[in-house]
């Protein structure tokens, strides 16, 4: 499928041909226009769409559903924190500075507004239908005022004995100045009056992270037909008032969540010590930034409005009404309750056969260990349908405990925090190996994290490195060296994911294996650019950002152009933002090159408008997995070139990050990333094609056709795998 050209519009009149037959592209469009550009931001936007609508999708199942509104919650508190944030203090510093797309940042917030408002209404919504679903099968998030009065008792009592130890009320008046508000928390703001008087208080409740949101009932106050039954924890607060403000009259209360700006700020040049510079921010981010948002209950009085608006200092446009419940990130700890009938199916990861054998005897006599099946082939691990633990995990886990393996070096953007990949570095240093982690301490919201172990490596004798200046390490690779009968041999692990076995479950990602000597050689020139001063400018193989490989791909789009009909180019990432990229993009489209890209996130390019991009078609792939690998793929005349790396095309990837593309040469392994690009390509069920006004269409089978779903197919085919 891979070389075959879709159905494609006749090619623009403007076009010429050169001397050698080949289309050339029209010289009076602009390609800079705003008009072949997308919004970043409304991009996004879009993309948190698609995510809810897998909420919305009868045929998710019903606990998934819920883990898809959890999602698309967390997806936007994120991006308030830091895109709206940012814009935020643009509009302060008065920059009026435009966009590709041509907005002002005035504009976008206020399309951000105009975009998101009916999204988030649309998800409070679906959660109200969900929730009613689930109470027909005895999954019940139940209302306190619905609950019966042996289970109000028993709330009460709950309350008096596990709640109201934790809970501290702050009143509001001339002696006690309004509370601090910390970012993303729950809290009641309440008016309350005295028993004989009309004048009213004001005063706030956070609701405590230390306890669970929704309050569990015992079996013994549920019915027989329900199988799980709670209240939401700011219900039973909010319906205990009295025990609070004893001798007031409780008036009314309301739950409300604010978002603040939590994107750090460090001066590099300035910081002696990196590592203090962001701890010192770390304890800012616990407090917050300015306010950005305020999700508030529908019906909130005006009066209580105005109290929290003015004290917060925000306006109405901030204000996100909710219908339903407040925060609803939290309902992904329901995914949690042991119903597998209202879930996935489960997936064990496989474990391919060579893999199996470490350890044990080896068959075939050419060894048991993953050196020795690396050196009979390079290896390609795609995750989470191939075991993260079995393959990379056991890659590092044996070098450090080999003796033979002398040293040992990867860089880790983010872990978990019981990574044994951290404890398998410590394991090599105390084995005497040298062994070198480059911690990226500035990957977002993994900084204390990573903080934290970087302290631990250091502590084991790890040599730790924190990048380079002005720029974060954000590449996946891992290189062991290892004294051999034949001499010194280099093992590398080049991929598209971090090493982290939690994230391996549920995102996709790429993996290469391999002894290649350009590869061991460019990763050792690599690893002296990141920890000592190497001003290293060529690499044999691998694309090093921001050296090679923003110029490289540039060159690898117009090899393709010099082909004109007859080229083709895939490119599969997360992102693509970069206009450099996109402008080359629609250059190459204007000449006939078929271009299918295939864009899980932002997509700022603008598909299939005439005479500028109708050659170039963009696909989204949205399910049960985060579609996270990178990969590239060039025609070039049918010697065709892959690539799979950290890097997507966007002007922080290509500028401001350290990263490693690789190409991947055995002919087994591009014959697997042909299939896979074949499946999404061809997917009818996850996949959403987007249209040139920036919209995006979900594809459905037709009549008589079956259903393609991505995920389905790379699951059931790494089943019936053979070996390789």
């Amino acid at each position: 499928m891979l070389d075959k050209k879709a159905d494609r519009t006749p090619p623009n009149e403007a076009a010429v041909e050169t001397g050698d037959g080949k289309a050339k592209a029209p010289a009076n469009i602009n390609l800079k226009s705003p008009a072949y550009y997308i919004s970043r931001e409304l991009s996004w936007l879009s993309f948190n769409e698609r995510v809810l609508h897998e909420a919305i999708d009868p045929r998710t199942p019903l606990l998934e559903r819920l883990k898809f509104l959890a999602i698309f919650s967390n997806n936007l508190d994120e991006f308030f924190m830091v895109r709206v944030a940012g814009i935020k203090k643009q509009i302060e510093a008065q920059v009026s500075r435009r966009t590709p797309d041509g907005r002002t940042p005035v504009e976008h917030l206020q399309a951000i507004g105009q975009k998101l408002r009916p999204a988030f209404a649309k998800q409070q919504e679906c959660f109200l239908q969900v929730n009613a679903q689930l109470r027909e099968h005895g999954i019940q998030l139940l209302d306190y005022d619905d609950l019966n009065s042996k289970q109000v008792t028993y709330l009460q009592s709950y309350f008096e004995d596990q709640i109201f130890p934790v809970l501290t009320p702050l009143a509001v008046d001339p002696g006690h100045p309004f509370p601090y508000i910390s970012n993303l928390s729950l809290n009641l703001a309440v008016v309350v009056r005295e028993a004989d008087s009309e004048e009213t208080h004001f005063a706030r409740i956070k609701v405590p992270k230390v306890l669970p949101r929704f309050i569990q009932l015992p079996k013994s106050l549920q019915s027989e037909d329900t199988v799980w039954a709670a209240v939401p924890l700011e219900q039973v607060i909010g319906k205990n008032l009295t025990f609070l403000f004893s001798g007031m009259v409780v008036e009314e209360y309301y739950t409300f969540r604010i978002t603040r700006n939590a994107d750090l700020f460090v001066e590099e040049d300035d910081a002696d010590d990196l590592m203090l510079a962001l701890e010192q921010e770390l304890r800012k981010r616990r407090l917050g930034g300015s306010l950005v948002r305020i999700e508030l209950q529908s019906g909130t009085s005006p009066e209580v409005l105005s109290t929290l608006l003015t004290e917060m200092h925000l306006n109405e446009d901030d204000i996100y009404e909710v219908t339903g419940l407040v925060g609803l990130g939290d309902l992904m700890t329901l995914i949690g309750l042991p119903l597998p009938e209202h879930k996935d199916p489960d997936w064990s990861a496989v474990v391919p056969s060579p893999w199996n054998h470490i350890n044990r005897d080896d068959a075939d006599g050419e060894g048991d260990d993953v050196f020795s099946i690396i050196r009979r082939r390079d290896r390609l691990v795609h995750h989470p349908y191939i075991s993260f633990s079995a393959t990379v995990q056991q890659f590092i886990t044996q070098a450090a405990a080999d003796p033979d393996v002398l040293t040992i070096k990867m860089t880790l953007y983010r872990t978990s925090g019981d990574s044994p990949i951290i404890n398998s570095l410590i394991s090599a240093a105390e084995n005497g190996k040298q062994v070198v982690a480059l911690v990226e301490l500035k990957a977002r919201f993994d900084e204390e994290n990573n903080i934290n172990w970087a302290r631990t490596l250091e502590k084991a004798g790890v040599h730790v490195v924190y990048g380079l200046l002005g720029l974060k390490t954000h590449t996946k690779v891992a290189l062991v060296v290892r004294k051999e009968h034949d001499g010194i041999r280099r093992y590398v692990h080049i991929g598209t994911g971090n090493y982290n076995p939690k994230t391996a479950r549920i995102y996709t990602d790429l993996g290469l294996l391999s002894c290649n000597e350009d590869l061991g050689a460019d990763l050792t020139d690599l690893f002296n650019f990141l920890t000592g001063y190497s001003q290293q400018k060529a690499y044999r193989q691998l694309l090093i950002a921001p050296i090679t490989l923003r110029e490289r791909m540039l060159a690898l789009i117009k090899q393709e152009m010099t082909y004109g009909t007859e080229g083709r180019i895939i490119a599969k990432m997360n992102s693509l933002v970069d206009p450099e990229i996109i402008q080359t993009l629609y250059q190459a489209s204007q000449v006939g090159v078929s271009i299918d890209l295939i864009i899980r996130g932002t997509c700022c390019l603008t598909p299939g408008v005439e005479g500028v991009s109708d050659n170039i078609r963009v696909i989204s792939i949205i399910g049960r997995f985060l579609e996270h690998s990178r990969i590239f793929y060039f025609h070039n005349g049918g010697n065709v070139q892959f690539y799979i790396g950290s890097a997507d095309w966007m002007p922080r990837n290509l500028d401001r990050r350290v990263e490693a593309i690789t190409p991947v040469l055995a002919p087994h392994l591009r014959r697997d990333l042909t299939n896979l690009l074949d499946i999404c390509l061809a997917d009818n069920r996850q996949a959403w094609e987007m249209q040139s006004d920036g919209t995006y269409v979900q594809r459905q089978p037709q009549p008589n056709e079956s259903e393609r779903s991505t995920h389905e197919q790379l699951m059931q085919q790494t089943k019936g795998k053979p070996a390789y």
